[in-house]
């Protein structure tokens, strides 16, 4: 079985990469990454020598690269490229709409030129937007309300039009907010690990009270193989987590953990404009084809709490270049104003 997996520099990807390689003697990978700020080569570094992963460097909208990449045979494309931060959306949709719905446009030609076996799509439960009651079952309506969803809805709805249209054998997975080790610092949970190491302040944005369904990220690519390898195509997954807390539960527990003060090391900021209130998904389909979450929402946060107190070496170059900047612009003028 041979793999190729885009954006696998990523956070999500570099995990399902590395559980790939570890559980599944048969599969090789082709890591396929345009290497943009949040692909870091550090994240597989360790995979480098391995005989069963090649990594390529290529943009997921280059139809001749994709072409190129798939032309020496591969049985599945696993999509985790895409543009993911909300913040990130709101200052530059355009980026958004490019890699989301034009590069998923891209895979799934491919798909169909080269007759690829299985494409499985990975997403977010944030293309069902607020979710004020209940929890979101995959036939729901989509009701994105930022750029990021809106777009990843798009890639969705691609998706889907080439399963019922061309009968091309897709899946997607819809996963809830992931944590864990090798995530990029601009999410709430390593933003706020990394401040707090530092005894640097974090931003609440409002009153904290918006409430995520969270999932480990190895529950999470454990759901996302699942689904690769038992997932009826034409089939929309949800992977949740089913652990739900708000905002602010989280910061007192990361202030907890990590030795500081809610009075001196938190700030409330200003909302993001459109701040989705709540989100929650049921994982009924995906339960049903013998998956489960296993990591409890306390330990996982204490495990990665430990890493990046373990791994400075991996995000403290991050911290100090393109994203400082990113920082300042995202934060700076709520932080003064909310003051």
């Amino acid at each position: 079985m041979r793999l190729m997996v885009t954006g696998g520099l990523g956070f999500i990807g570099s995990h399902f990469i590395r559980r790939v390689l570890e559980e599944r003697p048969g599969y090789a990978i082709i890591n396929y990454d345009a290497i943009t700020y949040a692909g870091n080569p550090a994240n597989c570094k360790d995979l480098e020598a391995h005989p069963r992963y090649r990594f390529l460097k290529g943009d997921i909208c280059d139809a001749g690269r994709v072409d190129e990449a798939v032309s020496s045979g591969v049985d599945a494309i696993i999509n985790f490229a895409a543009e993911t931060h909300v913040d990130r959306s709101i200052m530059n949709p355009d980026s958004f709409i490019r890699t989301d719905v034009l590069g998923t446009h891209t895979l799934l030609e491919a798909v169909r030129k080269f007759d690829i076996r299985r494409f499985v799509q990975v997403s977010t439960d944030e293309v069902y937007g607020d979710f004020p009651m209940g929890a979101a079952k995959e036939s729901d309506a989509l009701r994105p309300r930022s750029p990021y969803s809106a777009s990843k809805a798009g890639g969705d709805l691609q998706v889907l039009a080439y399963w019922a249209t061309y009968g091309t054998p897709v899946l997607i997975t819809r996963g809830s907010n992931t944590y864990g080790p090798y995530q990029y610092p601009e999410k709430l949970i390593p933003l706020f690990i990394t401040n707090l190491i530092d005894k640097k302040t974090v931003p609440l944005y409002g009153d904290g009270m918006q409430q995520r369904e969270w999932i480990h990220v190895d529950d999470h690519v454990r759901g996302i193989l699942q689904v690769l390898d038992q997932g009826e195509t034409g089939n929309v997954y949800n992977v949740g987590g089913g652990n739900r807390r708000t905002n602010l539960d989280i910061t007192q527990l990361l202030v907890s953990e990590l030795g500081c003060s809610m009075k001196t090391h938190v700030q409330h900021v200003l909302d993001r404009a459109g701040h989705d209130r709540r989100y929650a998904v049921e994982s009924v389909k995906a339960r049903a084809l013998g998956w489960e979450p296993r990591v409890q929402f306390e330990e996982g946060l204490r495990n990665t709490i430990d890493w990046y107190r373990e791994n400075e070496s991996w995000w403290r170059p991050i911290l100090s270049g393109q994203f400082k900047d990113y920082f300042q612009k995202q934060y700076r003028n709520r932080m003064v104003s909310a003051s």
